[in-house]
């Protein structure tokens, strides 16, 4: 079984509510939209694990004695798991008046006993405006509705509120704003795979700082996801990427636990027989009613996207098969010591606009093909008349050929012409070159070359977050155009979409500097012939 659990504490034992809780919702609750709407709430053994997990609390004596443990909970599982009933489930308990969900003491045997949160405020978000409604906040508002609590509840469109008054959930939009200032006690992120945008990871971090406004209610969050997509930039990767890291001993953190399950590599998913028995792994308890026979039919129809089939019903990293970069090879590239000593002989890449988008200017070290961010001006979200600062721009190149031997500078000319040509006054016009990026024959090429060098492992890099963030962004766009020798089309890349907030122009300044690069070594520059010149040989 392949899964990812932080913490593991192997063999040990924490006190925790989850039997409370379990117990509440299977006597109260009821399951939501679906085959089984209005039936009794059924916890399978998995589910039933995570929740001991995800209420334990710090035992007698400890300096926190009662709290909770966990301040943030990641659940990542394959698509169609009933993981947004589950959370609707959970908010429910977090919302009820004698909801189990808080430590008030300990019994004899150092059993947490249970109580409610006082005045709760519950905030369930989804990755869209209209989908806020749809997903938890609607199956939270189908289960109160049909379940034996109903009458505990006064049930509308946008909240759920205690009858009393005191206490309520909330459907909301992804502005971060509207949660600015909330005094959370529970919080919900629903689908963070899907919250990829700058607004949407804005609204996360103003989640995540309401937390500790109401220290006696123990607040915490709660994100439920499938498997991301690498690269994506999503709320769900970074979680992830801090779950591995605390994993792998990178990073302590003991306020977090996350729990990710999917099918191990060894599965064949060039087989039935294997594809089966992927799902069904991956699939947990959750098989024993899944439709196993029709997911397997999807694998065998020829238009189903293989990629996506297998991250959302094997729950692993798979990049798109319309992403143009493999960003989980491009980690294992990262160094954590550059090898660029002051003086050595680079080539820069650089690509942008100056208005409403991005630029970046990217180094490369022609020796070692270490490739590392000069400089990024990208447009805050929301902000329509934001213009490129130019001048720290005009600063960051300048500081490149001062620091550095630059053989050559390919430059993306739009928007940038005045700008290249008093570069190439300045440093020569045989160091400044206009590398016009809408070529499309010698841009797919170009693209063609930086592809191989990530696949070969020629590329290292510095392990910048942007410029990760650039390349994921990154979509594949093929042309009807055909190479006369492969017989491969031709191809470029491009936004997911033309009014994208997702920039890519750190990525095309990658490209360009390492097709600088190995321009450089065809014509035979070397570290050691620029020592030379120096007169330092």
């Amino acid at each position: 079984m392949a899964v990812l659990m932080v913490p593991d504490d192997s063999g040990k034992i924490w006190p925790t509510l989850g039997p409370l809780v379990c117990q509440f919702i299977e006597e109260n609750l009821v399951f939501g939209p679906g085959d089984l709407r209005g039936q009794p709430a059924f916890l399978d053994e998995e589910k039933r694990a995570l929740v001991w997990r995800m209420y334990e609390v710090f035992p007698q004596g400890h300096p926190q004695e009662g709290r909770r443990r966990f301040k943030r909970v990641g659940l990542s599982l394959r698509k169609g798991t009933a993981k947004t009933e589950f959370a609707a489930w959970i908010a429910a308990c977090e919302l009820h008046h004698e909801g189990p969900v808080r430590c008030y003491g300990f019994d004899k045997q150092g059993n947490p006993l249970g109580g409610p949160v006082t005045d709760p405020y519950i905030p369930l978000v989804a990755y869209t405006e209209e989908q806020s409604d749809e997903l938890a906040y609607g199956a939270l508002r189908a289960i109160l509705s049909e379940c034996p609590l109903r009458d505990d509840f006064d049930i509308g469109i946008e909240r759920i509120m205690r009858r009393r008054g005191d206490g309520k959930a909330v459907s909301l939009s992804t502005s971060p704003s509207a949660r600015d200032g909330a005094r959370t006690t529970f919080q919900l992120a629903d689908e963070t795979h899907w919250w990829t945008n700058p607004k949407l990871i804005k609204a996360h971090q103003t989640m995540m700082a309401n937390l500790p406004k109401r220290k006696l209610s123990d607040a915490w969050a709660l994100e439920t996801t499938t498997a991301p997509e690498p690269g994506s930039g999503s709320v769900a990767e970074s979680t992830m990427e801090y779950a591995k890291a605390i994993s792998e001993g990178r990073v302590k953190d003991a306020r977090i636990f996350y729990f990710h399950r999917q099918a191990s590599d060894h599965h064949d998913l060039e087989t039935e027989e294997g594809v089966r028995a992927a799902v069904i792994e991956a699939s947990g308890p959750a098989a024993k009613w899944s439709d196993i026979d029709s997911i397997v039919e999807l694998w065998r129809d020829p238009t189903t996207d293989r990629a996506y089939w297998e991250r959302v019903w094997c729950n692993r990293l798979v990049k798109s098969s319309h992403k143009a970069f493999d960003t989980e090879k491009w980690k294992q590239l990262a160094r954590k010591k550059s090898p660029v000593k002051p003086g050595d002989l680079i080539v820069l890449g650089f690509d942008g606009a100056q208005f409403r988008d991005s630029t970046g200017l990217v180094a490369t070290h022609v020796e070692t093909g270490y490739q590392w961010k000069m400089g990024l001006w990208e447009c805050p979200f929301g902000q329509e008349n934001w213009q490129v600062p130019v001048e720290e721009v005009d600063a960051a190149v300048k500081t490149a050929f001062e620091e550095y031997e630059v053989w050559r500078m390919y430059a993306d000319p739009p928007y940038w012409q005045s700008w290249l040509a008093e570069w190439a006054g300045e440093f020569g016009d045989d160091k400044v070159i206009e590398w016009w990026t809408n070529r499309r024959k010698q841009m797919s090429y170009a693209l063609e070359n930086f592809h191989t060098g990530i696949t070969s492992g020629d590329i290292s890099h510095d392990g910048d977050t942007d410029s990760l963030r650039h390349l994921g962004n990154s979509y594949k766009h093929e042309l009807p155009q055909r190479d006369e020798e492969t017989g491969k089309h031709l191809w470029l890349i491009r936004k997911e979409r033309p009014d994208s907030p997702h920039k890519i122009d750190l990525a095309m300044a990658s490209v360009l500097s390492w097709e600088a690069r190995t321009d450089a070594i065809a014509a035979g520059a070397t570290a050691v012939s620029v020592y030379e010149y120096r007169g330092v040989r």
